[in-house]
């Protein structure tokens, strides 16, 4: 790791871990290795924290197999390398998606099924909070598709307790933008296993996508705007629930 890291992107990893008290000492993190760039760029930055600040914290790398007969072996290498193993966990979420619920719509259903088959998992790995790799474009996705699908202004916590299963959610990039992490993966050659779900490109979070990219062009720091936006909302200015 270069000294020059430190501004490149741990300190805004730093930060939301700070602003968001995501991490404390004895925790045992499981982190969702899904092969995209993302997740395994969160790996490799939880790594390089747990070492340089000696923090008192345990990562325990999870993948989902969803069915898809993807190769997880440069996962597994990666994890070596880091002195971590890798634990896959099969599944037929996919074979549940496309086969027999034949979704039009396949989001929504296999999100649902992906998070209640790695919160299981991080429970019987016995651990107590669960990380995932959604950076700052993602907030802007999902804010922008609650806005014009949903109809509800919103986009998905940093940080959450989840009652049920007793777990705890942090995303520890949420101060990231994408193409931050586009660069760390290409100069530090972190592996990618190609994403085999059919819905793949096809999404309503592509067009998310291709719109944020247009508003840049006539708002080249649209970016930190959202980001400004997320830290300092004025309930006050908006409009109350009304009575149903």
């Amino acid at each position: 790791m270069k000294k020059s890291d430190s501004k490149w992107f741990l300190t805004k990893v730093k930060r939301a871990l700070k602003d968001f008290q995501m991490i404390d000492p004895g925790d045992r993190i499981a982190v969702g290795l899904s092969g995209g760039k993302d997740s395994t760029s969160l790996l490799y930055i939880l790594h390089i924290l747990k070492n340089m600040v000696r923090m008192d914290f345990e990562i325990v790398p999870i993948t989902l197999d969803m069915g898809w007969e993807a190769d997880w072996s440069p996962l597994t290498e990666f994890c070596t390398q880091l002195g971590l193993p890798h634990r896959i966990k099969e599944t037929n979420i996919g074979k549940i998606v496309f086969d027999i619920r034949q979704e039009t719509n396949p989001c929504s259903l296999c999100a649902k099924l992906r998070r209640g088959a790695l919160h299981n998992e991080a429970l019987a790995q016995n651990c107590n909070k669960v990380a995932l790799g959604h950076h700052l474009d993602d907030a802007i996705e999902t804010f922008l598709l609650n806005l014009l699908y949903a109809g509800k202004m919103g986009s998905f916590p940093s940080k959450i307790y989840l009652d049920r299963t007793k777990l705890t959610l942090i995303r520890p990039m949420v101060y990231l933008p994408q193409k931050t992490i586009v660069s760390l993966v290409k100069r530090e050659n972190l592996p990618v296993v190609n994403n085999l779900c059919p819905a793949n490109g096809h999404t309503k979070r592509q067009e998310m996508r291709q719109l944020i990219t247009l508003l840049q062009g006539k708002y080249p720091d649209i970016r930190d705007k959202f980001l400004s936006a997320f830290n300092n909302v004025e309930m006050e200015n908006l409009w109350p629930n009304r009575r149903k």
